[in-house]
């Protein structure tokens, strides 16, 4: 029967291989098909929407400005394009920037809490860009005409005053920009933003004309080109929103730009926005609010431009001799859990906590990653809390661990009834197996039982591998020694001498991927060896050559993963190894450790072969 209990271990490896990795290679993460088509929308809408969709322009009065293609204003970097027009700044414990007063634009944004390295003199992470610097990406709000009207509204182009002395927003400080059409319209914009990352935008008209004026509010966000992408699909970096029942609607941006979507989603509340691994930002509309939402792609000469935007439904009337404003939130920032929950709370956003991308898995990895946030608030470093995460996790599985290496263990108590039954059928297979049924069923052994310890952890290690790759919380979270990023891989390399030589073999070619082989990925692959090494080696030289093989192949694979994850699976085999050698030998099985790594080192006899 070992040969049947070795083809039963290496059907288990070979699911754990494929669910493993295949998962993360070839399929996507959740997308849910939208529950509407596009919407019929009324001749004021279509306007507001036409209005949306033409392309914001961009100041070109500055001398180093360039002209694309297109006609759009293109600067050589991110101070030049910041200097070509008139600002208004922004200061906050979490932000600094400013907002462009052509166009009422916030285009320059940077987060304070945030390094682009684990240096702590690096440079602060740079959300957004003024449009023609060259990653544009920003944020705007405005009103489109209704059908048939002839208001003249603020567009990209209109250089917005500032009312009052304070020129910077701060949390306790609003900042309001001022301009008038010379028609009897005055747009008032009131820009105020919390202590973290949001900020409210309320749009007031006033009205000393003869006649009512009817205008539909918007917003959009707007990026420059397609950004560089971690593109694993464990997490969505793209367009995305949350459009009333349509529930999540998340794209790609290849399939925006190849109009493989629908783009337009008509809905009562809800947001929309772009997000990357660790940032994001969302327009959202008031709780409520009946909108039309819009995922859209434009070229410019030789950039692609990609835009998220909603346009409220409903026209804003400012009646003749009155006012009226309406108002939407901008949230621009790094996904923190905790903030992204409270807004949702205080404001009554319909889940803007999608922002983050918990996976398919995410009734088990939001609950880790709360478990390991209470453990980190206790113990202080996120390495001793996926440590301890690990124990518990064992400790809820040791009733089924424990069933199974008592199988497994009275397996090896049997072991030599079974190889008689081996030898008494070894030409009737048939008969073999109902012999070999009938002893499993007399001594009360489940065969498949040691194939559990290895299944059961697969959907952990995914959740953790979740938790570890998309929690801002992760990034940069030192351990002890020379791992100082545990969402990044073990900095170390074997094939450097750990330093020693100055050069980078992850640049190779074809090979290059694997040739990043630290100390941690060591440790994991020695005691993922030894504890394959609890059972004695399989009599079947391809079997035991497998069996071999694995380590070493799990441990370049994971060379390059995140070291929080490849500490864990170290740790997690080092408690396993202990776990089932104090069970079998409780059960009186017995447990040659030491002789079976010595007996993998041995060569068989060339007899033992051919038999």
């Amino acid at each position: 029967m070992q040969s049947e209990n070795n083809r039963n271990m290496i059907i288990a490896i070979a699911l754990s291989i494929v669910v493993l990795f295949g998962w993360q290679f070839f399929v996507a993460g959740p997308q849910l098909e939208q529950a509407q088509k596009r919407s019929q929308i009324e001749a004021q809408q279509a306007a507001a929407d036409q209005s949306l969709a033409t392309p914001a322009s961009t100041d070109g009065g500055s001398p180093a400005a360039t002209t694309d293609a297109a006609g759009n204003a293109t600067f050589p970097d991110r101070a030049t394009a910041l200097a070509a027009t008139p600002r208004v700044g922004i200061d906050t414990p979490a932000l600094s920037g400013s907002i462009s007063l052509t166009g009422a634009r916030i285009d320059d944004l940077q987060l304070k809490e945030y390094r682009e390295t684990v240096d702590p003199v690096s440079p602060i992470i740079t959300l957004l860009e003024p449009s023609g610097a060259p990653h544009g990406y920003y944020i705007e709000a405005g009103f489109a005409p209704a059908s048939g009207s002839t208001a003249l509204l603020p567009t990209a182009d209109t250089i917005w005053t500032v009312d009052g002395e304070n020129p910077t927003l701060t949390v306790s400080t609003p900042v309001v920009l001022r301009w008038e059409n010379g028609a009897g319209l005055t747009f008032r914009r009131t820009v105020t933003v919390d202590d973290h990352y949001l900020f409210t935008i309320t749009q007031a008209v006033d009205n000393a004309g003869a006649g009512d004026v009817a205008l539909f509010p918007y917003a959009r966000i707007v990026r420059q080109g397609k950004p560089a992408l971690q593109n694993f699909f464990v997490q969505h970096e793209g367009p995305l929103g949350v459009l009333g029942s349509n529930n999540l609607v998340s794209k790609k941006y290849d399939d925006v730009a190849n109009e493989k979507q629908i783009d337009t989603t008509s809905t009562t509340g809800g947001w929309v926005g772009i997000t990357d691994k660790y940032w994001a930002t969302a327009i959202l509309s008031q709780p409520g609010a009946p909108i039309n939402a819009r995922f859209s792609h434009q070229k410019s000469g030789t950039r692609d431009i990609y835009q998220t935007s909603f346009v409220e439904s409903t026209p804003l009337v400012v009646p003749a001799g009155g006012s009226a404003e309406a108002k939407s939130y901008v949230f621009a920032g790094a996904k923190q859990t905790r903030v992204i929950d409270a807004y949702d709370k205080t404001y009554g956003f319909d889940r803007l906590e999608l922002l983050i991308d918990w996976g398919w898995l995410h009734f088990i990895t939001r609950p880790m990653f709360e478990l390991i946030q209470i453990l980190y608030g206790v113990l202080g470093n996120f390495g001793l809390a996926i440590l301890a995460v690990t124990v518990i996790v064992k400790g809820l599985f040791f009733p089924l661990a424990n069933r199974s290496y008592a199988s497994m263990a009275a397996m090896r108590r049997v072991q030599p009834e079974m190889k008689s039954i081996q030898e008494r059928f070894k030409d009737d297979r048939v008969q073999q197996q109902q012999a070999m049924m009938e002893l499993y069923k007399k001594e009360k052994i489940n065969p498949l039982s040691g194939c559990w310890p290895i299944l059961i952890q697969i959907p952990v290690f995914f959740a953790l591998y979740t938790v570890i790759f998309i929690s801002l919380e992760m990034r940069h979270a030192p351990f002890f020694g020379w791992v100082v990023d545990l969402a990044a891989p073990d900095p170390t390399n074997i094939f450097t001498l750990f330093g020693l030589i100055p050069w980078n073999p992850t640049t190779l070619p074809l090979l290059g991927g694997l040739l990043h082989l630290g100390v941690w990925p060591l440790i994991m692959g020695i005691t993922m060896w030894v504890q394959m090494k609890l059972n004695p080696p399989p009599t079947d030289p391809t079997q035991a050559m497998i069996f071999n093989w694995m380590p070493i192949i799990f441990t370049f694979m994971l060379g390059t993963f995140p070291a929080g994850l490849v500490i864990y699976w170290a740790w997690n085999n080092l408690l396993s190894v202990t776990q089932q050698w104090f069970i079998m030998k409780r059960h009186g099985a017995e447990v040659d450790l030491l002789g079976n790594i010595t007996a993998s080192f041995k060569r068989k006899p060339a007899d033992s072969k051919a038999n």
